[in-house]
């Protein structure tokens, strides 16, 4: 089993930057994990997939509402994930969750049904 723990949440002005980490820890976690992502669910809406970035060639994918303005990334000992958000919006305002899928899963990277483990999520509020 994986665990992911988030952090760098916390409340921002519309405009500035947040930075959040997610730590992976258990057996085989650097290889065995294909993929990590981040999601985040609005209050009263539905999960949204945020970023993702897969473990060969590290390709990366963005969700629809990110528009460029995020990036996501990891260490190079693969274990720490990170989510650079930048030009926040009102409209970021979420729980964001870390998720990791292991090797062999078969799937779209941000689908939520992909991943297998989860994080506790860290809250983000950006006001306008």
């Amino acid at each position: 089993q994986v665990q992911l723990v988030e952090s760098g949440g916390g409340s921002v002005q519309a405009g500035g930057s947040l930075r959040l980490s997610c730590v992976a820890s258990g057996r085989q976690v650097t290889y065995s994990m294909i993929c990590f992502a981040w999601f985040r669910q609005p209050p009263g809406k539905e999960r949204q997939a945020v970023a993702s970035i897969c473990t060969r060639r590290r390709e990366t994918y963005y969700g629809p509402s990110v528009g460029g303005r995020f990036v996501i990334s990891r260490d190079d000992a693969g274990n720490t994930i990170f989510l650079q958000m930048n030009n926040l919006k009102p409209e970021d305002t979420a729980t964001y969750y870390c998720a990791a899928a292991p090797s062999g899963t078969m799937g779209r990277p941000l689908s939520g049904e992909f991943y297998s483990s989860w994080g506790q999520g860290t809250q983000v509020t950006v006001s306008s």
